[in-house]
This record gives C-alpha cells, sequence and structure tokens, in this order.
C-alpha cells in the first residue's frame, strides 16, 4: 500500500477523535486550544498520509502529533505571556476565572505540578491506555526513560495529592 487512505483516516478520525482530545486535555488547559490542536494533528496527518505506510501506525502517528503541536502551543502561549504587560494588583483578568474554574480538581493540578515529560508519560501511559514501548517511540526516548520518568512522576503525584488531602 502506498500509505494511509483517505477511508482508513476517516475511520480513525471517527474512532479516536475523542480519545486524541482527551490527550490533548491533560496536556493544554483549555478546550479550544485540545479541540485547535486535534484538528490540526488530523490535517497534518492527512496532508502527510503517504509516508505513513501502514495504515496500523496512523493511530501512534496522530497521538505523536497531538503531542507535539499541544507542547508548540505551550510554548506559544508562555512567550505570549511574557510579553503580556502586567494586571494591576487590583484587578482580576478574565483568564483567572477561566483557570480557576480548570483548576478545581486536585489530579490536575497536580499533574500541572509535574515536569513536561513526566506528565506526557503519564498522560500516555495511563490515558492513552499506551504500553512503555509505544510510549516510547511516540516521544522518542528510551524505554528506560520512559520507566524513569513514570515512576518519578507517580511519586511526585502521590506527594502532591498527599498534600493537597
Amino acid at each position: 500500500m502506498a500509505g494511509t487512505t483517505v477511508d482508513h483516516l476517516t475511520e480513525t478520525y471517527r474512532a479516536h477523535y475523542r480519545s486524541l482530545l482527551g490527550l490533548a486535555a491533560l496536556l493544554l488547559d483549555d478546550t479550544a486550544s485540545c479541540e485547535d490542536v486535534v484538528q490540526e494533528a488530523f490535517i497534518r496527518v492527512h496532508s502527510a498520509r503517504k509516508r505513513v505506510r501502514d495504515p496500523e501506525k496512523t493511530l501512534a502517528y496522530l497521538r505523536q502529533t497531538v503531542v507535539n503541536l499541544s507542547r508548540s502551543a505551550l510554548r506559544r502561549r508562555i512567550l505570549g505571556l511574557k510579553l503580556l504587560s502586567k494586571p494591576m494588583p487590583d484587578m482580576a483578568s478574565a483568564e483567572e476565572g477561566a483557570y480557576d474554574q480548570l483548576e478545581r480538581d486536585s489530579l490536575i493540578k497536580a499533574m500541572k505540578g509535574l515536569q513536561r515529560r513526566q506528565r506526557e508519560v503519564l498522560v500516555l501511559r495511563y490515558f492513552a491506555d499506551m504500553t512503555e514501548a509505544q510510549v516510547a517511540e511516540t516521544l522518542g526516548i528510551s524505554l528506560g526513560s520512559v520507566k524513569a520518568y513514570g515512576s518519578r512522576g507517580i511519586a511526585a503525584l502521590r506527594v502532591a495529592m498527599e498534600a493537597r488531602a
């Protein structure tokens, strides 16, 4: 086969859109950005579908694209925040109200406190239900690194969750 077909990509879209949206939601912090990232991932995979020689790897390619696009979105957001002027101390910004609502869940708060790689490994391993080998391939790191980031991430989560209790 000369790559992933449009029909196969459409089927993958229908079957995995929600799980990819959930993956992005654990890496980002607002629904609109998550939807944008997942849509962009499908557009990019559609454009590059001839290079995905094994149709069985389409989902893995999509997951990796979602992770990479989420990283890029976070980098752009951080740069934007650095360039914005600081609001006056007595003025609450609109973002503060939105972030307060999103941060009510203790687990999400604890996940945000993890190092980027720890968070990525835990999200892919436990939310996306990937094997350690699949996580290693998706992130482009060794299997040993996946195990190390995973165990350190779980230990950090345990400490953060106990501190909130």
